[in-house]
C-alpha cells in the first residue's frame, strides 16, 4: 500500500472546552477555529484537534508525545508559563531520563497528559 499522506491529526476532548483552548494557545499553538466545538491547533506542520467533547475514560487516557530537540529547553520554558498556578489541574512534572531518552510531562486542564521528549 502506498501512502500519501500529509499530516495525521490525533482529537482530544476537552472538559472545559474554552479553558482548554486557552491553555493550548498559552503553550504557544496557533488555533484555528473551525466551528464553535472544534479548533485545530498547529506547531510548524504539526496539529491536532481540539473538541468541546468530554468523556472521563477516554481523556484520562490520552497522551500525545512532542518530540522535541532540547527538553531541558522546553522544561524550562514550561516552567516559565507557570501552567500549573494559571490553570486548575494542570501538572508538571520534572525530566525523567529512560533507557530510550528523556522526557517532561504536563497534564492539561482536562488531564490529557502531554510528554515533551527527546529519543536518543
Amino acid at each position: 500500500m502506498e501512502h500519501k499522506a500529509l499530516s495525521i491529526r490525533p482529537f482530544i476532548g476537552a472538559k472545559d472546552f474554552n479553558l482548554s483552548r486557552n491553555f493550548y494557545r498559552d503553550l504557544g499553538l496557533e488555533e484555528t477555529v473551525l466551528d464553535a466545538k472544534i479548533s485545530v491547533f498547529k506547531i510548524n506542520s504539526l496539529s491536532f484537534y481540539l473538541q468541546d467533547y468530554y468523556n472521563k475514560d477516554w481523556v484520562d487516557n490520552t497522551m500525545i508525545f512532542f518530540e522535541v530537540e532540547d527538553v531541558d529547553y522546553y522544561y524550562t520554558e514550561l516552567l516559565k508559563l507557570n501552567l500549573p498556578g494559571k490553570y486548575a489541574g494542570v501538572r508538571l512534572t520534572p525530566i525523567k531520563d529512560d533507557y530510550w531518552g528523556r522526557e517532561c510531562f504536563v497534564h492539561d486542564p482536562s488531564g490529557v497528559l502531554l510528554h515533551f521528549g527527546a529519543v536518543q
